[in-house]
């Protein structure tokens, strides 16, 4: 049973022993259950979030998102153009552990809805490849996780393998990913700083001058050092606004040039559908397998004998060049189906009040559209390469795992007890995390 904001607000005098708490209200994240959220108003003025694991399996994602914020030194932040959270407490809570941060402003956008042009796609690119060229050092120094590129490889080239151990992997893309992973030229990358495939929903924006622009990052918990393409992999699932996240990314990138990169980004991506197939086989779900299977196969159809790698990858120049030909954007052009809750701080304050014992009902969140998963999505165009819903893909361990437990749900993600199948294996996969 998930635990209530005044559960959780009690939590935050305990980490924070000289403050009082004033209002708190329920904090909807699109965490997809894994923890118990809400905001607490405090009596110097400040918001702040407090954040619990839902359940064991949530413990060690939150103690990673400590040493993660941790690490982000004064120095560090100042590198970066957009916020963090900051690390203000932590306390246990019962068995579990309580996080304390700041509360950052602003609203999110599913990749599905980004928009092509100046603007939100553009900052987004802007922003990654200014956490990328963040100092391996941060991370080092922390002793958070370093991987080089041979080992990324050789960690790929394994879950492909373990994928087609089961027996269940379209033939086609097996060939299709073992000649990328026997592609050197592929694997000729510089590791950076990364958060280990983070995806446009991770950003925080605002509108400056009307023109949406990255102001926040709120998931740090995969701080480490590996391929830059990992936090690239969502561009599948993002085929209006990819190729003008792409070119602002290589534009602003002050790292040697990395002209396969999304060639890879693309392959991890492919690889979600493989980590849950395998998960299944892993775990004898049969439901989880049938429905890996369907993904992968539909995802064959749709890339045909292809192969990842293209013979002209985007070189910097022809990024500025392109970057150069985009017209101005509107406000008008962004979809915020994404504004939460959690994170508009205007409408959040219709219900955070001044009286210690008052509460009200949170604000209702705008259901959130992943877009159409691949068999959909390719129709329009055969000949083009497949989009990925890569926010199904990567979510279903934490659902599948809390099925498996028998633990029940957080109310405020309960599926609908009369579903029908297609939407109890989208809401399984709502929240994949390879681990």
């Amino acid at each position: 049973m998930a635990r209530s904001p005044f559960t959780l607000a009690a939590s935050v005098t305990s980490a924070l022993p000289r403050v009082g708490v004033v209002g708190v209200g329920a904090l909807t994240e699109g965490a997809s259950g894994r923890f118990d959220s809400a905001v607490a108003h405090l009596d110097d003025g400040r918001r702040v979030v407090v954040r619990v694991p839902a359940d064991a399996a949530g413990v060690p994602e939150l103690v990673a998102e400590a040493r993660a914020l941790r690490a982000l030194t004064p120095g560090v932040r100042s590198l970066l153009p957009f916020r963090a959270p900051e690390l203000l407490g932590e306390t246990g809570l019962g068995d579990s552990r309580a996080v304390v941060v700041d509360f950052l402003p602003g609203y999110r956008v599913d990749p599905a809805h980004l928009p092509a042009g100046r603007g939100a796609a553009t900052s987004l690119g802007a922003a990654l490849a200014a956490l990328h060229a963040l100092p391996l050092s941060i991370v080092r120094t922390e002793g958070l996780p370093v991987r080089t590129p041979q080992q990324i490889r050789t960690d790929t080239a394994r879950l492909a393998e373990r994928a087609e151990a089961t027996r269940r992997l379209p033939e086609s893309l097996a060939h299709r990913w073992r000649r990328a992973l026997r592609a050197d030229e592929l694997w000729r990358f510089e590791s950076a700083v990364v958060l280990g495939g983070t995806g446009a929903a991770s950003f925080l924006f605002e509108d400056v001058d009307g023109i949406p622009q990255v102001t926040g990052l709120i998931e740090w918990h995969g701080l480490s050092v590996g391929d830059p393409a990992a936090d690239l992999q969502w561009l599948a699932s993002a085929p209006a606004a990819a190729d003008d996240v792409y070119a602002a990314y290589v534009a602003h990138s002050g790292r040697a040039p990395d002209e396969r990169a999304r060639e890879r980004a693309r392959l991890y991506a492919e690889l979600e559908f493989a980590s849950w197939l395998v998960h299944g086989h892993e775990t004898g779900r049969a439901d989880v397998i049938d429905d890996a299977v369907g993904l992968l196969e539909t995802l064959a159809a749709g890339v045909g004998d292809d192969d990842i790698m293209t013979d002209a990858p985007l070189d910097v120049d022809e990024a500025i060049a392109l970057l150069d030909r985009m017209p101005e954007a509107g406000a008008s052009v962004i979809d915020t189906s994404m504004h939460t809750d959690a994170y508009d701080p205007d409408e959040l304050s219709t219900w955070v009040g001044d009286d210690p014992a008052s509460t009200a009902q949170p604000e209702d969140t705008v259901e959130i559209d992943l877009g159409a998963r691949a068999d959909h999505a390719s129709a329009a165009d055969p000949g083009a390469t497949a989009p990925i819903d890569l926010a199904g893909a990567r979510a279903a361990r934490t659902a599948a795992e809390r099925d498996e437990r028998g633990a029940p749900s957080p109310a405020d993600h309960d599926l609908d007890a009369a579903a029908d199948a297609e939407r109890a294996s989208e809401a399984a996969l709502r929240r994949w995390l390879a681990e």
